[in-house]
This record gives structure tokens, C-alpha cells and sequence, in this order.
């Protein structure tokens, strides 16, 4: 069964309160397996920009299968393979800390990403609203 709407505003919802327990400002984006957007919600005051880096922190976790540091160990240790990826995607891959992989019963239902907040702020806000799928 997909990732449905509801689990995807649910992910956002909990990513956002755990945020303002944090004191931060964040974007978090969910996707599909296929990359392609379920939800997406930016709290007030988070950065302008924050919504294009949610999203494809979570594109890149959904389409490689990884989450986003071991994404990033793929763009340091093979960055010609990384760049090439990178242009066969609708949207760039923003691999870093932030986004973390949606899974069932083994296999990949898509993806969450965060921005606005420090890297492992990030991580830690898309975790938590990961966690309230459990």
C-alpha cells in the first residue's frame, strides 16, 4: 500500500511540533517512491528557500534508496556519477542530513526531508515525524 496523504500530513504535523520544541523554523517535504510530491508544509518564519531543499533532500532519499548522509557519502566518493544522477531527476538532489527513508515491510515507500534548521536539526525533525508512522 502507498504512502497515503493523511501519513504524509501526520509526518509533517509531528516534524513540526518537534521543531518548535527545538525552537527552529523548518520545511519538511514528503514523497512518493517515485519521487513525486505527497505534502509538503513550511512552518511560518522558515527560510525562503527551504521548501526547494525539503523536497529534493527527500526526491534524492526516495529515488537512490538511501538516506541523505549515506547519499552524501555517494556525491564525496563518486562525484562525476553523483553530478551525472543528478541531471536524469525532475528536481537536484541535495544530499545531506535531512532526509530519511519511508519503509514497509522491507521496501521503499518514499522518502521525508527537512530544511531550515542546522543539518542534524534537519535529520532530527524528519525522524521524529517518521516515527509517528510506527
Amino acid at each position: 500500500m502507498p504512502l497515503t496523504l493523511e501519513q504524509a500530513q501526520t509526518v509533517i504535523a509531528v516534524a513540526h511540533q518537534h521543531a518548535a520544541r527545538l525552537g527552529v523554523r523548518i520545511t519538511v517535504a514528503v514523497v512518493d517512491e517515485g519521487g513525486l510530491l505527497v505534502a509538503l508544509g513550511r512552518m511560518d518564519g522558515a527560510p525562503p528557500i527551504s521548501p526547494q531543499i525539503a523536497e529534493s533532500k527527500a526526491v534524492g532519499a526516495a529515488l537512490w534508496h538511501r538516506d541523505g548522509d549515506a547519499l552524501a557519502q555517494v556525491s564525496r566518493d563518486r562525484p562525476a556519477f553523483f553530478n551525472q544522477v543528478d541531471r536524469l531527476v525532475r528536481l537536484p538532489i541535495m544530499p545531506g542530513l535531512g532526509s530519511v527513508l519511508v519503509r514497509r515491510d522491507g521496501g521503499v515507500l518514499g522518502a521525508v526531508g527537512v530544511s531550515g534548521a542546522l543539518p542534524e536539526q534537519d535529520k532530527e525533525c524528519a525522524e521524529a515525524g517518521l516515527a509517528a508512522l510506527s
